[in-house]
């Protein structure tokens, strides 16, 4: 069986950006997470677990993390699918732990978490490719 081909892609977080919550990822923040992968969730509503929509592998490039999508098969994973596929969503965000700050530049940090949302922190987070 051969690998399955993501279903989009995009910057999950882009460096040197003011953020709306008054934060600017610098570069190599989330080198750590290189490689990783983590759940992809509706809005970081991760208390009900039909809002874990399937996953992002994450990849740490020069301008910020970069993440491959794989939606689930669940119901809600194939309307987000849709949202994408029709342009009515484009913009991921993060959540991060261990979060390293010097004065209002977040310099580490590990993310547990992408989300799609309908407007995200940070202006460079949004998906570039989907189905």
């Amino acid at each position: 069986m051969g690998k399955r081909k993501y279903d989009f892609a995009g910057w999950v977080t882009k460096n040197d950006i003011l953020c709306s919550d008054g934060v600017i990822i610098r570069q190599d923040a989330f080198k750590g997470n290189d490689g990783t992968k983590v759940p992809l969730v509706w809005n970081h509503d991760y208390d009900t677990p039909t809002n874990v929509l399937g996953h992002v592998l994450l990849h740490s490039l020069y301008d910020g993390v970069y993440g491959y999508g794989y939606f689930n098969d669940s119901e809600e994973a194939k309307h987000a699918k849709s949202m994408i596929e029709h342009g009515d969503i484009s913009s991921m965000s993060i959540g991060a732990k261990r979060v390293k700050r010097q004065n209002n530049n977040v310099v580490h940090g590990e993310i547990y978490e992408v989300s799609l949302v309908l407007s995200g922190a940070n202006p460079g987070a949004m998906i570039e490719f989907g189905m």
